[in-house]
């Protein structure tokens, strides 16, 4: 890994296309005998901004790439991880000595009963030039925009790759450039405006308007805050608070390996002892093309219907679920977690969203979800940021921190009203270790009542 500080020209791309295909055709060089190789590739060239204040506080760049190694000899596996330096000759010696190790090590490793991995041969490639913001540029223009604003945020943007080879000649590249930037308005008593702007097309004038649109919003945070008593209040949950309900959902929600134990969070949704309402439809999208599409077995992605007119019709299946409970892999990452979530839309444009909620609560973001009760699905958390009184379809007060618990069968059951007709693309902003590929698309939903208790 390379860091560096500080305001430079441009940086040479570095062309890790063309280092994994040397790479990959080193390692099938090296191997021996009846080996079968597995060759993975994830690396980045990403610029990270911290402001506060509406000035740069921290900033630095980052390129990087982890190459894995996975060996196979008969139901026997063993992998290694590298840092690579996206200059082949540097690497290769390091390869055969990585690939040395793995073939002592199998030596003494038992026999895998669910190794299952897809041996046939296939190419995919997708490769997506984005249109970034230069990190000086994006200084002035934040600059520029928080002028007289308590403005803080955290910018990380650049080129992610991620590469797969296989010893049967499969190959896949997923390469793409996007960005996403978390920010924040802050008014009196610490009260903030929280927004995220994320995508592959940087827009000075749309950034601008999102910041205009929050700011145009401060002064409700300098009224009392509304001091609300435990119960059920009429609400509206915008897409980044959906998000957090469903990112935790899908821990184990969709695994058919969590449902073949009953541990799955949404096991009564897949027994068909419940339901959602008949308008919720979610889908493992690999076709939104933010994340890639092919999985570390070697197989293909599908997308996936997952709920369809509110009940389960499918389940996110990886090769070894597969094996052990012999059923059919759909390319499902070893997690059996969903990278690409989308859930369709309804009939309610966002200018009508405040009119049509009239009296209760519009939260734009939940902090610290859990469950308090997995079996039924019940998630608990803080609302916080964004989270405002509405009366009459106006927003009138902030509203002082509330806990609420509730089961999201009942939120996307007996109480969902309406969903937002136009879903919001929401790319993941994980950066630990490395940034993320993957997100959701999802509407805001407008529920009759959600349950807070203190």
């Amino acid at each position: 890994m390379s860091v560096r500080a500080g305001y430079e020209a441009p940086r040479k791309k570095l062309d890790w296309h063309g280092y994994f295909a040397l790479v990959a055709g080193e390692v099938d060089r090296l191997r021996q005998g009846n080996e079968f190789v597995f060759s993975s590739l994830a690396a980045e060239q990403s610029d990270f901004i911290r402001f506060n204040g509406g000035k740069v506080r921290q900033i630095g760049s980052v390129s990087q790439g982890k190459l894995t190694l996975r060996l196979i000899d008969g139901e026997r596996q063993a992998y290694s991880t590298l840092t690579v330096s996206c200059e082949p000759a540097a690497d290769f010696g390091r390869l055969a000595n990585a690939l040395k190790t793995l073939r002592e090590g199998l030596r003494d490793t038992p026999d895998d009963p669910h190794l299952m991995v897809d041996r046939s041969s296939w190419t995919q490639s997708i490769r997506r030039t984005g249109t970034l913001p230069n990190p000086a540029a994006l200084a002035r223009t934040v600059a520029e925009q928080a002028q007289g604003l308590d403005f803080v945020g955290f910018y990380a943007g650049g080129s992610l790759a991620r590469g797969f080879a296989s010893s049967s000649g499969s190959l896949g590249w997923y390469e793409v450039e996007n960005f996403n930037f978390s920010w924040s308005l802050y008014g009196s008593g610490g009260r903030a405006i929280k927004n995220s702007h994320s995508g592959e097309s940087w827009d000075d004038g749309a950034f601008a308007a999102e910041v205009e649109f929050a700011a145009a919003r401060l002064p409700l945070l300098s009224a009392a805050p509304r001091v609300l008593a435990p119960g059920n209040y009429r609400a509206y949950l915008a897409p980044a608070a959906a998000q957090e309900l469903l990112a935790t959902t899908s821990w184990s929600g969709f695994s058919a390996r969590s449902q073949a134990s009953a541990r799955s969070e949404l096991y009564k949704l897949h027994a068909g002892k419940v339901a959602f309402d008949p308008r919720v439809e979610l889908t493992e999208d690999i076709a939104l093309g933010i994340t890639p599409g092919f999985n570390e077995d070697g197989y293909e992605r599908e997308t996936v219907s997952l709920v369809r007119g509110g009940r389960s019709v499918g389940q996110l299946v990886d090769a070894r679920s597969a094996r052990e409970s012999c059923l059919s892999t759909n390319g499902a990452l070893a997690s059996e977690s969903p990278t690409a979530l989308s859930m369709a839309g309804g009939d309610l444009a966002d200018a009508d969203v405040l009119a049509a909620l009239d009296t209760g609560l519009y939260i734009g973001n939940l902090w610290y979800v859990n469950f308090s009760d997995r079996m039924n699905c019940r998630l608990t958390g803080m609302t916080r940021f964004a989270t405002f009184w509405v009366e009459g379809g106006k927003l009138v007060a902030p509203v002082e921190a509330m806990r609420f618990d509730d089961s999201l069968y009942r939120l996307l059951g007996s109480e969902l009203e309406r969903l937002n007709s136009q879903p919001v693309l929401l790319l993941s902003d994980n950066t630990w270790g490395e940034r993320a590929t993957g997100g959701m698309k999802l509407p805001g939903w407008l529920l009759r009542s959600i349950a807070l208790t203190l």
